[in-house]
């Protein structure tokens, strides 16, 4: 690990922040840290606006939950996405890797996160009551739940079949192709395009 001790405070406090990124180890916060002092004071500036206001104009679109900076996200107010089908995910970043994937034209709903008993996390802390209302306002023929393939999203899915599961309504579970104990948001284009193509039927 690098002696950050010979760096001043504000760098050592800005290493501290950056390694605290997914994905961002000590040593990588150290260089993304230095390289950032090379950058114009305008550029810094606007960077540190653009953090600033993150908050403020990034927020959940009042239908799916994805991520927007209006009432709607891009999706669920772009037209001809197939309005029958819902891919169901646990977080708005999980969108940006099927959608990259090229192979999946429905929309999405996000339930912010999954059941998890050990973290005190139940249905009714998940997104659950909002897509029961998307599905009772009919046109949806087809649920796909897209939780990740560990314990907790498995447990997920089945608890979301068994609840949602109504006559006239398929629901389908992606297929393998992602590893499982895979978290979705790390998973490559390819291996999610194979999964939403084997999907099947769980009720």
């Amino acid at each position: 690990m690098p002696d950050t001790t010979v760096y001043p405070a504000s760098l050592q406090r800005l290493i501290g922040f950056l390694s605290r990124l997914p994905g961002i180890g000590r040593r990588t916060a150290e260089r993304l840290a230095l390289a950032l002092l090379d950058w114009p004071a305008e550029e810094l500036e606007h960077l540190g606006q653009q953090i600033a206001r993150l908050r403020q104009e990034v927020k959940a679109c009042s239908v799916c939950g994805n991520l927007s900076d209006g009432d709607l996200c891009a999706i669920c107010s772009r037209p001809g996405r197939q309005a029958e089908i819902i891919c169901v995910v646990e977080t708005a970043g999980q969108i940006a890797v099927f959608e990259k994937s090229g192979s999946y034209r429905g929309l999405y709903h996000v339930l912010g996160g999954r059941i998890s008993p050990l973290q005190g996390i139940g249905p009714e802390d998940l997104a659950i009551a909002s897509l029961r209302r998307r599905l009772d306002q009919g046109g949806i023929q087809e649920l796909i739940l897209a939780t990740s393939p560990d314990v907790e999203g498995e447990a997920t899915a089945a608890y979301l079949a068994g609840e949602l599961g109504t006559q006239g309504l398929r629901i389908t579970r992606i297929a393998c192709g992602v590893p499982v104990g895979a978290d979705l948001s790390y998973a490559d284009a390819a291996t999610l395009a194979s999964a939403l193509g084997g999907r099947r039927t769980l009720r």
